[in-house]
């Protein structure tokens, strides 16, 4: 057993040395390389005859219409009678706080982000006005209050649309 083990292990020894020689002589191979010759400059034009592309069809159909990707479709939205009326708390508010600063105004925007309150900011001579979209006036309130940590004097009122 010992025996048939040892030449069959010699044997697939060589089968390996074998296969590796064969690999080594295929990649390295001695091939020729093809040089080509340069190009030569002629004073001749070639002017090539253009291909047929696809969309040229298009142009030399009889029929004369257009083509549209895809399907038209009807759609009707009754607007008119499901009319939502706005109620007394949808209300728009307006926060007014002049005389702000750059930092002021920084600490301002970053408190309205944390209290995840929609607003709009007009800045001009006079002050900053935030519109601020809001139905709970209890968290507005808490919010003039924590402005006062950075000295920033704010009152709210209703925006014009809503008086």
């Amino acid at each position: 057993m010992q025996k048939v083990l040892g030449w069959l292990s010699l044997l697939i020894a060589v089968g390996v040395v074998f296969f590796v020689i064969i690999f080594l002589i295929s990649i390295n191979s001695n091939e020729k390389e093809i040089i080509a010759s340069p190009l030569k400059k002629t004073k001749e034009i070639v002017i090539e005859k253009p291909k047929r592309v696809w969309l040229d069809n298009f142009s030399t159909t009889k029929k004369l219409s257009y083509f549209y990707p895809v399907t038209e479709i009807l759609v009707q939205v009754g607007l008119g009678s499901n009319v939502i009326k706005k109620k007394a708390k949808d209300q728009i508010y307006k926060l007014s706080a002049p005389h702000v600063d750059p930092y002021q105004l920084f600490c301002l925007t970053e408190e309205l982000r944390q209290n995840r309150l929609r607003h709009y900011l007009k800045k001009d001579k006079n002050g900053v006005e935030l519109l601020i979209y809001s139905q709970n006036k209890k968290k507005l309130n808490t919010l003039v209050q924590s402005l006062k940590n950075y000295n920033i004097s704010a009152k709210i009122s209703l925006s014009k649309e809503d008086k």
